[in-house]
C-alpha cells in the first residue's frame, strides 16, 4: 500500500495502480478522452494531465503509477488551460454538427467541452471533408468525426487480433483508417463492431436502419414482426437510462408493441431450436466418427473470420443457421402456412446486440429458396433505444405483456446464449440427457462461465469422456482454431463468440460497455435461467410441437432444408 494526497485528500491505495485509478477509487473526477477501461493505455490525448509536487511539467494520470508521498493536484489553472487548449484544438479539426450526429448527448468529446466550459473555440476550424465509408451493411466510418484517440485501433488489434484499422501519416495529416485508405468491406473486417463500441464520438457507428423500420410499420402492405435476442433484455435498460441489468420481458414486449409491431417474438425460442439441431449434429458426429471438433455457428462475426482467414476450418463448423436466421425462416414458412399468409408480405425485424447480424441478414446463403431473405432487417440494442425515445415510452408507466405465440415459450438454456459459454452449457444439458438417457444431477456448468478468455470442461457422453472448449473475442478464437488446423486440439465441441463476454458485449450494445458492465449483464443472464420453468431446450413444449407438426425430428430433411446452410471461403 502507498499513501499520497490528491487535492489535499489523503489517499491509501495499492502500489500497482495509476493516479487515475487511485482518484476513481476516492470518487475524484479526472477527465479522460483516449483512456478506456480494459484497453491498452496510450496517453495520447493528454486530457487527464495533473500536477505532481516535485515533478517537472504536467503528467498523464492514466499512465503515471502512484508513489509513496505523492502530492497531486487535478484542477489548477495551468491544468484547466491545458485541457481547454487540447479540446479546442481537437474541435478545430472535427465535424461539430452535433445535432445531426447519432452520438449527440452521449458523445464524450461533447461532454468534455461542456464540462470545461468551452462555449467559443479560439481556433479556426480547419477540417478538410473526407469521404464517408458506408459501403457495408453493418458499420459506417466517418473520418470527419474522428479525434484520433486510437481506441478503435487498440480493440481491433489487441482484443480481436484483426488489425483492420491503423494509424496512417504524421502530425496534422495523421488519419485512422484501413490500410491504403480502403473501405471496411475491402478488408478482412468481421463487422463485429467493437470499434464502434469504444469510439468516444460518432466516427464509427452502426448503420442506422430505424427509418426503414418506421416506414414498414406504417405500410399496410406488410405484416411486421420482430424477434428480440436474449442479450438485449439484460442491456436495454442502460440504453434508456435505467440501471444495468434485467428489464422484465413483459415491459420490454409491451414497449415494443407500442412501436407498432404486429407480433413480438423471443429469439430464445429459436435458440432452443438451435440446440436441438446442433446437439443432434454433435451426437451424430460422435457416433459416426464425423469431423470433430464441431464448432458453433451462432456468431456471424466468427463465421466471417473463418470464411476469410481459415477456410480449412469450415468442415468443422456446424451447418446450423444462427437462431436469428432460424426464426426468420420459420416466420416465412411455418408461421406463413399456419396463418395462411403470403411470405413476401411478412417483414421480419431482428433486435440484436450485434452489428455483424446486419451483415448476416444480407447473406445470399440465408434466403428461403434463394430468393426471400430469412430476416429482412436488423436493429441493434442502441437503435431500439432510439425508437423508444422517439416514441416517448416511459417504462415505469407500461403494463406487462407476454411474447406472442407460436414462438413465445423458451427455456433458461436459450437465455444463456447471451453470455460466453452459454451455448455450450445449453448444448451439454440436452446432449447429455439424450445420449446418457438420464437427467443431469447438476445442470449448471460453472466451469464454462465467466470472463476467462478460454474455458474448458469435460463430460461423459455415453462411453466417452468428451472435452469441450469455450472462447470469446477473436484473438482467443485464433488460438483454438490454430490448434484444430494443427491437429492438436483435444476438444470435441468448441464454442466461439467474436465479442468479449459473448453477445452481452456485442458491437451494438449500449456505449460504455466494459468488463465490469459485462459481468453485471452476465449475472442477469444466469438470473433469467434460474427463474425459468423449463431450463433444457429439449423440454420446451413449443419446440416439441414444432417438430411434431412440421419439422418431424431434429436433422430431418425438412429441418436441413430450412434450418441449415453451407459456409464457403471468401476472398477479399
Amino acid at each position: 500500500m502507498v499513501n499520497l494526497k490528491i487535492n489535499n485528500i489523503n489517499v491509501t491505495v495499492t502500489d500497482d495502480i495509476t493516479i487515475l485509478e487511485a482518484a476513481q477509487q476516492y470518487n475524484i473526477n479526472i477527465p479522460t478522452l483516449c483512456y478506456y477501461p480494459d484497453l491498452h493505455i496510450n496517453s495520447d490525448c493528454r486530457i487527464c494531465v495533473v500536477e505532481i509536487e516535485g515533478y517537472k511539467g504536467l503528467k498523464t494520470a492514466c499512465s503515471t503509477p502512484v508513489r509513496e508521498g505523492m502530492n497531486i493536484l487535478t484542477n489548477t489553472p495551468k491544468i484547466l488551460n491545458s485541457r481547454k487548449t487540447i479540446t479546442e484544438l481537437i474541435l478545430s479539426n472535427h465535424d461539430a454538427s452535433c445535432t445531426s450526429c447519432i452520438r449527440n448527448m452521449s458523445c464524450e468529446l461533447q461532454s468534455l467541452a461542456k464540462n470545461l466550459g468551452i462555449n467559443i473555440n479560439r481556433f479556426e476550424n480547419v477540417l478538410e471533408k473526407k469521404e464517408i465509408d458506408d459501403h457495408n451493411p453493418s458499420l459506417v466510418r466517418n473520418a470527419n468525426r474522428c479525434i484520433k484517440c486510437g481506441r478503435c485501433i487498440d480493440v481491433c488489434k489487441d482484443v480481436q487480433a484483426m488489425h483492420v484499422l491503423e494509424s496512417m501519416g504524421r502530425g496534422h495529416e495523421m488519419e485512422i483508417k484501413p490500410a491504403f485508405g480502403r473501405y471496411l468491406s475491402d478488408e478482412f473486417c468481421t463487422f463485429c463492431g467493437q470499434c464502434a463500441n469504444v469510439c468516444p464520438v460518432g466516427a464509427i457507428i452502426e448503420k442506422d436502419n430505424t427509418d426503414i423500420v418506421w416506414e414498414k410499420l406504417y405500410d399496410s402492405n406488410y405484416h411486421v414482426m420482430v424477434q428480440v435476442a436474449p442479450a438485449v433484455r439484460v442491456s436495454i435498460g442502460e440504453e434508456i437510462g435505467l440501471e444495468t441489468g434485467l428489464i422484465s420481458n413483459g415491459k420490454l414486449v409491451s414497449a415494443i408493441k407500442r412501436l407498432g409491431f404486429n407480433n413480438v417474438y423471443d429469439t430464445d425460442f429459436s435458440a432452443d431450436l438451435t440446440i436441438m439441431e446442433e446437439g443432434t449434429e454433435l451426437i451424430n458426429r460422435i457416433k459416426t466418427g464425423g469431423v470433430l471438433p464441431l464448432l458453433t455457428s451462432c456468431c456471424p462475426g466468427w463465421i466471417n473470420l473463418a470464411e476469410q482467414e481459415y477456410p480449412e476450418i469450415l468442415p468443422h463448423i456446424s451447418s446450423c443457421k444462427s437462431p436469428q436466421q432460424m426464426f426468420g425462416t420459420l416466420a416465412k414458412t411455418y408461421f406463413a402456412e399456419k396463418e395462411n399468409m403470403d411470405p413476401k408480405k411478412i417483414y421480419v425485424v431482428s433486435i440484436m446486440p450485434c452489428t455483424a447480424k446486419k451483415y448476416e441478414a444480407t447473406r445470399r446463403e440465408l434466403r428461403i429458396d434463394n430468393k426471400t431473405p430469412d430476416v429482412d432487417i436488423v436493429l441493434t440494442t442502441r437503435e431500439l433505444g432510439k425508437m423508444f425515445r422517439q416514441m416517448g415510452i416511459d417504462f415505469n408507466q407500461i403494463d406487462e405483456v407476454e411474447f406472442d405465440n407460436p414462438f413465445g415459450i423458451s427455456t433458461g438454456a436459450a437465455a444463456l446464449f447471451g453470455a460466453t459459454g452459454g451455448v455450450t452449457e445449453a448444448a451439454l444439458r440436452t446432449v447429455y440427457e439424450i445420449l446418457n438417457e438420464k437427467p443431469l444431477e447438476d445442470i449448471n456448468f460453472t466451469s464454462v462461465r465467466g470472463m476467462k478468455g478460454i474455458k474448458e470442461t469435460e463430460i461423459k457422453l455415453g462411453d466417452l469422456n468428451v472435452k469441450v472448449a469455450v472462447s470469446h473475442s477473436l484473438s482467443n478464437a485464433r488460438i483454438l482454431i490454430e490448434e484444430v488446423i494443427a491437429g492438436t486440439s483435444p476438444y470435441s465441441f468448441i464454442e466461439i463468440m467474436a465479442c468479449p463476454g459473448g453477445c452481452i458485449g456485442g458491437g451494438g450494445q449500449p456505449y460504455g460497455t466494459t468488463n465490469e458492465v459485462r459481468l453485471e449483464r452476465i449475472a442477469s443472464t444466469y438470473l433469467v435461467d434460474g427463474n425459468m420453468v423449463y431450463r433444457k431446450s429439449h423440454e420446451n413444449p413449443s419446440i416439441k410441437k414444432l417438430y411434431k407438426d412440421y419439422l418431424i425430428e431434429p436433422n430431418s430433411s425438412m429441418a436441413h432444408h430450412l434450418l441449415h446452410t453451407k459456409y464457403s471461403p471468401k476472398n477479399i
